[in-house]
Parts: structure tokens; C-alpha cells; sequence
């Protein structure tokens, strides 16, 4: 043991002395682990993001059809459905025993490219994402007026959106000036705090909003010759007829198989209930080719500062040849030259590890904010995970290996080699 703290002791100072050089070896090697484990961190956050992106749901409820298309729209807001749910449906189940909570959605229209969901105040009392977290408001509060509008943090962002702002909504996705429904504008009243989920990128409106906007047209388009104005829509029965899906809470998750089954047996229509999370996993693992391409081209930047490191340490023995040869004459054995060199390679190995991991928490403190804000990208502090534990096992079992190469030539010097005269 004291001879190995010699031979450490050694190494430090041998190092100390060329540190000018080395000290760019350790810079790279920090990068290296900082983009490794920032990757692997991002990889790992993104993916409890997306999968998360409506926690506390236990069921989706919509018209059957496919288990991907009703997340797709339901949660995600893509696509559209090919039937709608009865309304009398929606209440039915929510009156069931085992059902604590439902938030309705109606979708179909837009604004300038971004969804128009269609609720009720359960959406701002019960939608959770990121395991717990509810809606919280940046500005404002939720609608109460019939054309009151809430818009999420990505829209008012991109189209510089502030409260008491009047909106116009579009039928369906169509941009042209006679799908708009332009008689009944809706003015802003909250907008939401960024969530990093599908929130961000929609606009929230009254489920008796989306019937009143649409009391004036039939099979998509505008009845000619009828104008009902606005002061005039209260008037009408504004209780909507179906809705596009449901988000259902249960009071015991031990009872969701059991209304699961009920719902895709229900008579009085087809009907459909998935379990978002198993969904949510199917469509992440069709993606993950993406997350694998990013892994790869961190581990090659890493082996590119590992294999510095030893393009470094081999290029320095020419020089220190005679220092080696020194030692061996002073009684240091051949194993003692080859723990030297394992030791300094691994030493410059631990401080550029260290150092890039600090790194890696000094970016998470300064621009996890701004991910969030600009990006909705959630990358907080955490203890590394089982993955980036393997990765600093692997970065450390790597740097041993490539220090072996250095350290298996230093040993195979003869001593007669390192004190001759270079001619």
C-alpha cells in the first residue's frame, strides 16, 4: 500500500509537471461525459415527459377504433376522430360508482394552426401531468363567460397573445375566411404556465362554446341566410350532443380492468377504454430509433477523448523515456512503470469525469428554466439513474483499457533502451 501511494504520489507530480498539455485531455474528456450523461439524462426526462404527459388518468374513453388514434387525439391532440361518443353516454359513465372524475373533449376546430379543445372546469381541477402536477395559470383564470378562451403557454408565446385579446376560431382545420367563426369571437382570459405537454400548444374553450359557435352551420359549413348573434345564443339549448372523448379518474385503480371491460362491451354504442400509460409506451417504442442514433454519436464522441488520452500519454514516452529509464535504474520494478502510467491515465481520467459532471449540473441549474420556458423541455436535478450509472461504469472501464496501451509499452522498455543517446 505505501508503495502504491508513492507510485500515485508520482504520478500526480509527473503530471503537474506536463499539465499544459494534459489539461486539454481533461477538458475533452469532460465534454465527452458531460454530452454522454446530458443525453442520457435528456433521453430519460423526455421519455417520462412524453409518457406522462397526462398522469392520474386511469382510462381514455372515445368511439372504437384504434387504441393509438384515441390517445393520438385525445391526449396528444393529432388527427381526428372518426366518430364521436354520445353525450348521454359521457354522463352515464360518469354517474357510475367506481368513476370520481371526467373530463370531457371536444375537438374539430383550430386557430392558426393550434387545436380548440372543448371542456369543462374538471380540466383545471383534475388533469395531471408529470405524476402530480396540476394547471397552474402564468396570467389570468379559467374560462367562465361562454366566449371566454384559454390559451396554453406555446401560443401565446409564438403569436404574442395577452389577456383581453379577442380570438376568432376556425372550423376544422381550414384557414380560408368562411370557415371562421368570425361573428363570435372569443376573448382571452387565462393563460396557461408552461407544461412541457400538449397543454402548451391548445386553446380551451367551454364545451357550451364549441355547440354556440356552431348553432349557424351544418355538415361543415355556414346554413346561408342564418346569423344568430351573439347576445342571442343563450337562448338556445346549449348542452352538446356528443363529444370526442373522455378522461376518466377512478376513486380505486383496482376497479379500471373491470370498467375497462364493461365500457368495450357497452350496448347502447360502440365504445372503447384504453389505459393511456401502456398506449404511451407503445408509441414511444416506435420512436426510439431516434434516442439510440443520439446515444451513439455521445459514445463516439467519447471514445474520440479517450482516444486523446492515449494518443497523449503515448506521445509524451518518447519524451520521458529517459525518467522511465531513471526509475528502473533507481529500483522501481517493470510493474511499478506500468501502475505509474495506469495511474496517471486513470487520474486524468476520474478528474475529467468529475469535472464533466459538475459541468452537466452547472447547465441543468443555468438553463433548465429556459428549457421550460421556450422549449417545455423538463431536465431537472435528480440522482443519476441505473443508465448513467452503467455509462460512468463503462466510461471508467474504458479508460482503464486505453491507459493498459501506454502502460503495456512503458513496461515493455528495457532499461538499456531508455538510457542509450538518440542519434
Amino acid at each position: 500500500m505505501k508503495r502504491l501511494n508513492y507510485l500515485l504520489s508520482l504520478s500526480w507530480k509527473s503530471s503537474w509537471n506536463r499539465r499544459g498539455t494534459l489539461l486539454l485531455i481533461v477538458f475533452s474528456i469532460a465534454l465527452s461525459t458531460t454530452l454522454l450523461l446530458g443525453i442520457e439524462k435528456t433521453r430519460v426526462q423526455v421519455r417520462e415527459n412524453f409518457v406522462q404527459a397526462v398522469s392520474g388518468t386511469d382510462l381514455v374513453i372515445g368511439a372504437r377504433g384504434s387504441n393509438v388514434q384515441l390517445i393520438l387525439y385525445a391526449i396528444f391532440h393529432l388527427g381526428g376522430a372518426t366518430n364521436n361518443m354520445g353525450w348521454q353516454s359521457a354522463e352515464q359513465i360518469a354517474k357510475r360508482p367506481e368513476v370520481d372524475w371526467v373530463i370531457p373533449i371536444s375537438l374539430g376546430d383550430t386557430h392558426q394552426s393550434y387545436p380548440v379543445v372543448a371542456t369543462n372546469e374538471n380540466m383545471f381541477a383534475y388533469y395531471r401531468y408529470q405524476r402530480d402536477k396540476t394547471l397552474a395559470f402564468a396570467k389570468g383564470q379559467q374560462f367562465d363567460g361562454l366566449f371566454d378562451v384559454v390559451i396554453g403557454s406555446e401560443v401565446a408565446k409564438n403569436l404574442n397573445y395577452e389577456l383581453g385579446q379577442k380570438v376568432v376560431l376556425s372550423h376544422g382545420n381550414s384557414t380560408s375566411e368562411i370557415a371562421q367563426h368570425g361573428d363570435k369571437p372569443f376573448e382571452i382570459v387565462g393563460i396557461l404556465a408552461p407544461t412541457g405537454t400538449p397543454v402548451d400548444r391548445s386553446l380551451y374553450i367551454g364545451l357550451e362554446a364549441m355547440e354556440a359557435i356552431h348553432l349557424n352551420w351544418q355538415s361543415g359549413a355556414p346554413i346561408p341566410g342564418l346569423n344568430i348573434p351573439a347576445e342571442q345564443i343563450t337562448k338556445f339549448d346549449l348542452q352538446p350532443k356528443s363529444i370526442t372523448a373522455m378522461l376518466v379518474g377512478l376513486k380505486k385503480r383496482s376497479h379500471v380492468f373491470a370498467l375497462q371491460k364493461s365500457i368495450n362491451e357497452y350496448r347502447s354504442e360502440p365504445l372503447m377504454a384504453v389505459m393511456p400509460g401502456i398506449v404511451m409506451d407503445q408509441i414511444w417504442a416506435m420512436m426510439n430509433s431516434a434516442e439510440k442514433v443520439l446515444l451513439i454519436v455521445s459514445a463516439l464522441v467519447t471514445v474520440v477523448g479517450l482516444a486523446g488520452l492515449t494518443a497523449t500519454i503515448l506521445a509524451g514516452l518518447g519524451e520521458r523515456r529517459r525518467e522511465l529509464a531513471i526509475l528502473r535504474s533507481a529500483g522501481a520494478k517493470p510493474t511499478d512503470i506500468l501502475v505509474l502510467l495506469v495511474c496517471e491515465g486513470l487520474m486524468l481520467l476520474v478528474i475529467g469525469v468529475v469535472l464533466g459532471i459538475i459541468l452537466l449540473v452547472l447547465m441543468i441549474i443555468i438553463f433548465s428554466s429556459i428549457l421550460i420556458n421556450h422549449y417545455g423541455i423538463f431536465i431537472t436535478l435528480s440522482w443519476p439513474t441505473s443508465g448513467e450509472w452503467l455509462l460512468l461504469g463503462a466510461i471508467m472501464l474504458a479508460g482503464l483499457l486505453t491507459s493498459m496501451i501506454p502502460a503495456w509499452r512503458a513496461y515493455r522498455m528495457s532499461l538499456a533502451d531508455g538510457l542509450s543517446v538518440s542519434k
